[in-house]
C-alpha cells in the first residue's frame, strides 16, 4: 500500500508539473501549442490565407476520400463472385471515361486558381514600409535594420540552464537577442546565407524561404497582432541545424521607434 501511495504522490507531481509548463508554453501568443494538430493560429494575412487555403484542401480531399470509399464498398457489394456470378464483358464505357478525365481536371483547377493567388500574395510587397535582412550561418542567425541606420545583431538559442520561464522563455525556441518588429507594417525581408543553405521560416506568420549563400531571396510580412512569434530553420544544415531558433517580438510602431533610439544609443 505504502509503495502505492509512494508512486500516486510522484505520479501527481510529475502531471502537476506537466501540466504547469503545458499551460505556461500555451499561454504564449504565436508559439506552437501542445496536442495541436490544425496549423498555429495566423499572424499575418499571408498565414490567415494559407490557412484558408489549407482548409479548402482539407474539404477537397475529404470529398474524394469519402467518395472513393463509397466506390470500393459499392464494388465490393455489388460485383463480388456471390452476388455476380456472371461478370459482364464491357469493356469501354464513353461516358464513365469521360466524367473520369473532366471531373480530376474540374478539381486541379479549383486548387490552382487560389493556389497561384496565394503565391503571388506571398511572393513580395510591392510598397515595404521598412527592410529586415536575415543571413543564416551554422549555426545562428544575423539580422541587418538597413532603414533604422544599419542596426544589426546575431540571435543564439537559449541553452536549457539558463531559460527563465517568467520571461515567457521557450526551449529550443526562445534567443538571447529577439527580432523586434512593429505591427500593422509591410516589411520587406531579404534572406541570404554565409555558408551552406537555411531555410527561415516562421509558421504562424506564413514565411518559409531559403537563406543560399550567394543569393539573397525576398518575402515580406505583416503582422497584425503584438506577440511573440517562434519559428526555426527548416533546411537541413548541418550537426547543429535543430539548435537555431528565430524569435519575432511585434510590437506596436511606438514602442518599435524606443526599441530603435534605445539600439542606437546616444
Amino acid at each position: 500500500m505504502k509503495y502505492f501511495l509512494r508512486f500516486s504522490a510522484g505520479f501527481g507531481s510529475f502531471l502537476f508539473s506537466v501540466l504547469s509548463g503545458v499551460q505556461a508554453f500555451a499561454a504564449i501568443e504565436g508559439a506552437p501549442k501542445p496536442w495541436e494538430i490544425a496549423l498555429q493560429p495566423p499572424g499575418s494575412p499571408s498565414a490567415a490565407r494559407m490557412d484558408d487555403f489549407h482548409t479548402l484542401l482539407i474539404w477537397i480531399i475529404g470529398a474524394i476520400s469519402v467518395f472513393v470509399t463509397g466506390l470500393l464498398i459499392y464494388v465490393m457489394a455489388r460485383f463480388n463472385a456471390r452476388a455476380n456470378p456472371k461478370p459482364s464483358a464491357t469493356t469501354h464505357n464513353t461516358m464513365l471515361e469521360v466524367l473520369w478525365t473532366v471531373v480530376p481536371i474540374v478539381i486541379l483547377i479549383v486548387i490552382a486558381v487560389p493556389s497561384f493567388k496565394l503565391l503571388y500574395y506571398a511572393d513580395r510587397t510591392p510598397n515595404p514600409e521598412m527592410t529586415l535582412k536575415v543571413t543564416g550561418y551554422q549555426w545562428y542567425w544575423g539580422y541587418e535594420y538597413p532603414d533604422q541606420d544599419g542596426i544589426s545583431f546575431n540571435a543564439y538559442m537559449i541553452p536549457d540552464r539558463e531559460i527563465d520561464s517568467s520571461k515567457d522563455q521557450v526551449r529550443l525556441l526562445s534567443t538571447d537577442n529577439p527580432v523586434v518588429l512593429p505591427v500593422e507594417t509591410n516589411i520587406q525581408i531579404l534572406v541570404t546565407a554565409a555558408d551552406v543553405i537555411h531555410s527561415f521560416a516562421l509558421p504562424s506568420l506564413g514565411i518559409k524561404t531559403d537563406a543560399v549563400p550567394g543569393r539573397i531571396n525576398e518575402t515580406w510580412v505583416r503582422i497584425t497582432k503584438p506577440g511573440t512569434y517562434f519559428g526555426q530553420c527548416s533546411e537541413l544544415c548541418g550537426k547543429d541545424h535543430a539548435f537555431m531558433p528565430i524569435e519575432v517580438k511585434a510590437v506596436s510602431k511606438d514602442d518599435f521607434a524606443k526599441w530603435v533610439a534605445e539600439k542606437k544609443g546616444p
